[in-house]
């Protein structure tokens, strides 16, 4: 069977096993990057080091923002278009995207050093812990390149049905970044540079594998030179799609820098250290929520588009499912064994404390972030851009910054605790209202099937 074909004809139980446990493996190990970057960091270099890596975080999440913004619009577009046997169409979305790519990772890595010092200085950094931090996210910069172009193809390795390949892709750099993470911090002494260093390499090996695999490989989509010309129709379409992750990863960017500087000025440098150990804990629960969407991304645009709706909410159902089991497994862990998880970061005893008992507070509605991640996908997968950005926004800007603003000042440290789950209830409450609107139409759309998946 035709590998874009399968998405409309194979059972969905199938299909989402078989496009999500790829995505789930190739999201934590993408992950991986930078919690094992925090752990080598964090033993090797010191705890200071430690928070000025944190420091760096808003920046990084600019970087990613740009790259989901090009490789996950593109994605979304090219199963839509395979789903309506448009593959032409879906190359020259594919050309563009490997073009644009290059083009924003370029400008994104001389504005981030032309400004560097002031923006560090700006979102958290303090005197102990800049060098570290710039130490770290120049190489990061430099290499942010390959970062864009191997993430952001990566996608579409996933949309034209080939989820073992993507996922091999990413397992090439997270066990390369392990290997070389502590060769270049204990054995070269290399310090935060060297975790930097590593993570740059793995993205180069990964972005090397990604284009063979599109020029002379066995893909279903080819790049050819002549769809690298950008389309300003094209461009626009990929943007408008992309707007809706690209917006979440900035907002992220906007919190984590609120969040950063209550942070210093409530519980100092280790409260900062303290929440970069959460968000890599964070990251490591919600990888794999990550990864059922991608899974489920190219099977619910390939069948809206060709209008087979009752398979768009059967995968829905599955995905939510399957995201909840995650984060409450997560959620179940965290709670548990809060001490024992700061610590495989730092042994120290003063970290240890804050970075248990925040965690315990700041993870403590994630067992509904899965339902809300997926549902905002769904809108995003659908071409439904607008709902998916408000919809995303909602839980890291509309009300997570209030709350970063209020409730520090009533609660202090633990107000920056608190702010993250009651941001989570709110958010799942406003979506939970969409995705019933949204099935509605669907039945409508579909008058057989009378089932409302929620």
């Amino acid at each position: 069977m035709d590998r874009s074909k399968q998405l409309g004809e194979e059972s969905i139980v199938k299909l989402l096993i078989k496009f999500s446990v790829p995505a789930i493996v190739g999201m934590l190990v993408n992950g991986l990057y930078n919690v094992v970057d925090r752990i080598f960091i964090g033993r090797g270099v010191g705890k200071l080091a430690l928070s000025g890596v944190a420091v760096t975080f808003p920046i990084a999440i600019i970087v990613m923002a740009f790259a989901m913004l090009i490789g996950i619009g593109s994605a979304a577009l090219i199963s839509i278009k395979l789903g309506q046997q448009r593959k032409e169409e879906a190359e020259h979305i594919l050309g563009n995207a490997l073009t644009l790519l290059i083009i924003v990772s370029l400008i994104v890595t001389v504005f981030g050093l032309i400004f560097l010092d002031p923006m560090l200085l700006k979102i958290g950094a303090s005197k102990d812990t800049l060098p570290y931090a710039k130490e770290y996210i120049t190489i990061i910069l430099i290499g942010s390149i390959f970062q864009s172009v191997g993430f952001g193809l990566n996608n579409t390795i996933r949309s034209e049905g080939n989820p073992r390949v993507a996922m091999f892709t990413m397992l090439i750099g997270g066990i390369l970044n392990t290997i070389l993470d502590p060769i270049f911090i204990f054995v070269f002494h290399m310090g935060t540079r060297g975790a930097a260093l590593a993570t740059v390499i793995s993205q180069l090996i990964n972005t090397l594998w990604v284009l063979y695999y599109f020029f002379g490989g066995s893909s279903v989509l080819k790049i050819h030179y002549k769809n690298l010309k950008l389309n300003s129709k094209v461009v626009k379409s990929i943007l408008a799609i992309g707007m809706s992750p690209f917006s979440m990863q900035l907002a992220a960017s906007i919190v984590t820098i609120v969040s950063n500087r209550s942070l210093v000025k409530y519980g100092g440098d280790l409260a900062l250290g303290a929440m970069g150990v959460i968000m890599g804990v964070v990251m490591m629960v919600l990888m794999p929520t990550f990864g059922i969407n991608q899974g489920c991304q190219p099977i619910i645009g390939y069948n809206y588009g060709a209008k087979q709706y009752k398979r768009v909410k059967h995968t829905l159902k599955l995905a939510i499912l399957g995201a909840t089991a995650i984060t409450t497994t997560g959620f179940i862990f965290i709670q548990l064994f809060p001490r024992q998880i700061i610590s495989l970061f730092n042994q120290d005893p003063e970290l240890i404390a804050i970075g248990s008992h925040g965690i315990r507070i700041y993870l403590f509605m994630i067992p509904i972030v899965g339902f809300q991640i997926v549902s905002s996908n769904y809108f995003q997968a659908i071409g439904k851009a607008k709902i998916s950005i408000f919809l995303g926004l909602s839980r890291q800007v509309i009300l997570l910054l209030p709350l970063l603003f209020i409730l520090p000042r009533f609660f202090g440290l633990n107000g920056v605790w608190m702010s993250g789950p009651t941001s989570d209830a709110l958010a799942s409450i406003i979506t939970a209202v969409f995705i019933y609107v949204e099935i509605k139409h669907l039945n409508k759309l579909h008058s057989d099937d009378k089932d409302i998946i929620i």
